[in-house]
């Protein structure tokens, strides 16, 4: 999850967070036909020398607190950064407020303005479609790339109720470089405005819709695999059972990324990282009160995915950061999946928090994290 969609309404800005490969918080394209530059084996060895040595700049400036025990340095200094920005406790805010807030990736991009780092080339084009009243897709294709070629479903984060496709434009983008795959990124109605089940109904809404309009957008439709980011990874997984018990076609492979998987607030992850953040457990049961109708509902296979029939779904990949109040949401559905006969590669991630992921440009574990993804994306849909 990421907590904010305060604009800046520049491209300038959109490109830099895509660039970094970053969960791009605070810019709105101008436009969806951005060109890009396209990739090369040389731009791709820059971009990771570049990666590893902004990573060795930024150090923190102090000790870490007491609710970051083991917290790598990078991820440290992102943490000092963001504490620096002035934000409110999310679980005091509206939905509106919460969405203006200052977030880890203001940090990261303040970092790099201070360590005058860089940005790498970007290498995708998008474009958008309008799936059904209310639901909009943004599609990403790699510059220059021939076809038909795989396509990646991707949901976002904001438990539901916050971020949309601009914040998460540069995690996207950074995963489209990675595997050579066209990306599919869904904006779902969110909460409190669209309660539950209305974005798992929206994701796999437009799950089906990619379905049968890949071959429009030079997409291959029978090489399709689903990829979502903490809420948008509760999303992909619901996503993936009910095209199994609707009898459609299901994805290759799932990445699911620190998944919301449970209704439980008192696993050994959520009492070890209540005070963590950027996310923390107050944070949590703020979500769920915004999209949940009742209590109810957070008992339904699609919220509670570590209580669910996992039988029959498409081979996982499963990523998890140690100081995230998720961290034992994706451990128990990793084992949850394992133990119903899937095929699952778990990693969890040490040192770093929620929100990692799209941290690539300063933080090594998010490199590493992306690379993992792409590469069981890649060995499910290159075949």
């Amino acid at each position: 999850m990421t907590y904010t969609s305060k604009t800046r309404n520049t491209l300038a800005a959109s490109l830099l967070l895509a660039g970094l490969g970053l969960t791009s918080c605070n810019s709105t394209q101008t436009t969806d036909s951005a060109t890009t530059t396209a990739s090369t084996d040389s731009t791709m060895m820059a971009t990771d020398t570049a990666m590893a040595a902004g990573s060795m700049a930024v150090q923190p400036t102090g000790p870490a607190p007491a609710w970051a025990t083991g917290i790598k340095p990078e991820m440290l200094a992102v943490m000092e950064t963001l504490g620096t920005l002035g934000g409110k406790p999310i679980a005091t805010l509206t939905a509106q407020e919460a969405r203006q807030q200052p977030t880890p990736t203001d940090a990261v991009m303040k970092l790099m303005r201070d360590k005058n780092m860089p940005a790498p080339a970007v290498t995708a084009d998008t474009m958008s479609r309008m799936v059904m009243p209310g639901v909009k897709v943004r599609i990403y294709t790699p510059k220059g790339a021939t076809g038909p070629l795989p396509v990646v479903v991707y949901y976002h984060g904001g438990g539901w109720v916050i971020a949309n496709l601009d914040t998460y434009d540069g995690s996207v983008r950074g995963l489209v470089e990675k595997t050579g795959a066209i990306f599919v990124s869904v904006a779902y109605r969110q909460a409190p405005e669209n309660k539950f089940p209305t974005a798992h109904n929206d994701s796999f809404a437009a799950y089906e819709w990619v379905l049968k309009n890949a071959a429009s957008f030079n997409g291959d439709p029978k090489k399709i695999a689903v990829v979502g980011e903490s809420a948008g990874g509760n999303l992909a997984a619901s996503v993936s059972m009910m095209a199994r018990d609707k009898k459609v076609m299901m994805p290759l492979h799932q990445v699911l990324v620190y998944p919301i998987a449970g209704y439980d607030m008192d696993t050994p992850s959520y009492q070890k990282n209540a005070e963590a953040k950027p996310l923390n457990k107050a944070m949590m049961g703020w979500f769920f009160d915004k999209y949940l109708r009742s209590a109810a509902d957070g008992k339904s296979p699609m919220i509670s995915l570590v209580n669910a029939n996992l039988k029959g779904l498409p081979a996982s990949t499963v990523i998890t950061a140690s100081l995230d109040p998720l961290m034992s949401d994706g451990s128990m559905l990793a084992d949850k999946l394992k133990a119903a006969g899937v095929a699952t590669k778990y990693q969890n991630f040490d040192g770093v928090t929620h929100e990692f992921f799209g941290m690539a440009a300063v933080v090594p574990q998010a490199a590493q994290a992306q690379d993992m993804a792409a590469a069981e994306l890649k060995s499910a849909l290159m075949k």
